[in-house]
């Protein structure tokens, strides 16, 4: 299983083979796209990340000490931007998620491309990842 900081450093190297923003928002499209399908009996309430601007459905599930997280989004770049965050946290323990730096979103510059409500969006996103984290962690 590949380390969190390992995924993250993949994702930087993956942004920089693209020269402009254009090339990059159409990557961000394209892996929102190959995002798996997500079980419509998931698109409920509970599941959307609230601070979102678009709507934004995160489910999780635990087993063996190890969180998988799915997601959908209406809106192309939030499905970009939540199929990144799967990549990097989905498969990992509770305890590797709440302790891992996340560096990878300044290093590609995103945090910088995005209008601040979508700003928003992606730290509510984080903020969702950890807070279903923290409660597999006390279930252990």
């Amino acid at each position: 299983m590949q380390k969190i900081q390992e995924i993250q450093e993949e994702i930087i190297d993956e942004f920089n083979f693209f020269d402009d923003w254009t090339e990059k928002y159409q990557y961000l499209i394209d892996l929102g796209k190959n995002l798996p399908k997500f079980d419509l009996k998931n698109k409920i309430d509970s599941n959307l990340i609230k601070g979102c601007q678009s709507k934004v459905w995160l489910s999780s599930s635990f087993k063996d000490n190890i969180v998988i997280f799915e997601a959908d989004s209406d809106a192309i770049i939030s499905k970009g931007i939540i199929s990144l965050l799967i990549r990097v946290f989905s498969g990992h323990t509770p305890e590797e998620i709440l302790n891992s730096k996340i560096d990878f979103i300044e290093k590609i510059g995103l945090n910088t491309h995005l209008s601040q409500t979508r700003a928003n969006g992606l730290l509510s996103m984080i903020k969702q990842i950890k807070i279903y984290a923290l409660a597999y962690q006390s279930k252990t």
